[in-house]
């Protein structure tokens, strides 16, 4: 049971380890990018919009760009540059709260496989739990039907997602615990009677029954590893690309969204 638990913690974690990072840097997987997000974005479909930390904007819309209220007119290989820039912005940040969401849904793999070993048909403690980290990060990035990731609100959820484990997790597996007591036991009893009454060989049985549970946890996690790390060597690509487009349009300098 205890395997069980590391595992849900684990899956848990996932989703705070895929937007967070010391000094607002970010921590995908295995991979610290080391890079620190500056600004923040809002990406709109017709739209995307910069605000730096002085609350001044950079608008891009129909192949439009307007610095802090001020129109600036673009040569064919700024547009380009600038097209092409804002495309992968468009592309790369929202993958950043889909693979938080990922995790939060590997917890939810967790709880199905602990739930059918030990006969529990649902754990609503640690499921409303998972549930609220979702919802918690879907309504950090997505808001008004548009896509917002920025300095503060990085750093933000990734507290309110530790806060949300110091306050609630141990709360939920108390509950969990009481509530699935009974079936608990059933199910320990008929794995004991399954090794017929040798505590050994029921011993082995239960971690057979844990490795199980984490095998399937981090396959998937696995999967959500090579996403985060291909997605940590987009950013670092796209850091690059911003500062050639930074050269090419001077009037970017402030609204920098990425940075070494």
């Amino acid at each position: 049971m205890n395997t069980s638990t590391l595992a849900i913690i684990s899956a848990l974690s996932l989703s705070g380890t895929a937007i967070a990072g010391e000094a607002n840097s970010l921590s995908f997987g295995s991979e610290q990018c080391n890079i620190e997000f500056k600004n923040d974005v809002r990406i709109e479909p017709q739209r995307l919009q910069i605000t730096n930390a002085n609350n001044q904007h950079l608008v891009y819309s129909d192949g439009l760009l307007e610095v802090d209220g001020q129109p600036v007119e673009l040569n064919a290989e700024q547009q380009q540059a600038l097209a092409d820039y804002t495309d992968k912005v468009r592309t790369y940040m929202p993958e950043v709260a889909q693979i938080a969401l990922d995790g939060v849904k590997i917890a939810g793999v967790a709880l199905e496989e602990v739930g059918a070993a030990f006969g529990i048909s649902h754990n609503e403690a640690l499921s409303d739990l998972v549930d609220n980290i979702g919802v918690n990060i879907e309504q950090t990035f997505y808001q008004d039907g548009a896509f917002v990731m920025g300095k503060q609100s990085f750093e933000q959820l990734g507290n309110d997602i530790e806060s949300q484990f110091d306050e609630d997790f141990e709360q939920a597996i108390e509950q969990a615990m009481v509530q699935s007591i009974g079936s608990i036991f059933i199910a320990l009893g008929s794995e004991l009677l399954g090794s017929g009454g040798d505590m050994d060989e029921f011993e082995q049985r239960m971690e057979r029954l844990g490795e199980q549970v984490e095998q399937r946890v981090e396959l998937q996690a696995a999967h959500i590893e090579e996403r985060a790390d291909a997605l940590c060597h987009s950013f670092s690509e796209l850091a690059q690309q911003e500062a050639q487009l930074l050269s090419m349009i001077p009037e970017l300098k402030e609204y920098q969204l990425l940075g070494n």
